[in-house]
């Protein structure tokens, strides 16, 4: 989790699974943070095996060159793999030849070495943006869709207001204990996770 206000850099989440899966490495340039974290728990980036972005700006992908010569593959959803390729290399400065997904993600089950995931396609932050819903934790991983008190801008490339909301309610009707965003804090109890989603539709949908 990142708590300075100084760095611009995503939370970076690690199921430790059979298959250990890394969500959003975060900014290369600060990736030592993670890296430190990750060496607290006695894993070094050699045993990461699955690493998964929720969408492809850089404060999100941009690590994912360190895993390069490492066993670990990288996903991400493939529209936003063709927009990177179109428009993100220019708007954000990105390599994309070290940053290639091994396969994409789709909308639907999808099972890491005995764990059940559903990604959910969730456009309107960027248009191959997906959440990670963990039915067995009720855990929801969502990207920069939605936040602890907010959602995700819609001014950058691909960006589009009523896709955001539209996927703010369907992620809204899911069974969640646990919101895990890509800023910020922590949803945790189903109750506040009701709450968030309640104000997102009440207040910050007049925003966007």
């Amino acid at each position: 989790m990142w708590e300075s206000m100084t760095t611009n850099n995503c939370n970076t989440y690690l199921i430790d699974g059979p298959t250990r899966v890394l969500i959003d490495p975060g900014h290369v340039s600060l990736f030592d943070h993670v890296h430190k974290n990750l060496s607290k728990l006695g894993i070094g980036i050699e045993d990461i095996g699955l690493v998964i972005c929720t969408h492809a700006h850089p404060d999100h992908i941009e690590a994912v060159q360190l895993f390069k010569k490492e066993p670990a593959l990288m996903t991400l959803h493939e529209a936003e793999w063709q927009l990177a390729k179109e428009r993100y290399a220019d708007a954000f400065g990105m390599r994309l030849e070290s940053l290639t997904p091994d396969f994409f993600l789709k909308e639907g089950d999808f099972f890491v070495n005995g764990l059940e995931f559903k990604v959910i396609h969730t456009p309107g932050h960027s248009p191959g943006s997906v959440s990670l819903y963990w039915p067995e934790q009720k855990a929801l991983f969502t990207g920069d869709v939605v936040f602890k008190e907010g959602l995700g801008r819609t001014d950058l490339p691909g960006g589009n207001g009523q896709l955001l909301k539209e996927s703010i309610i369907r992620l809204a009707e899911l069974d969640v204990e646990w919101v895990l965003p890509g800023h910020g804090e922590i949803i945790a109890g189903a109750a506040e996770a009701k709450i968030n989603f309640n104000e997102l539709e009440q207040v910050w949908f007049n925003y966007i």
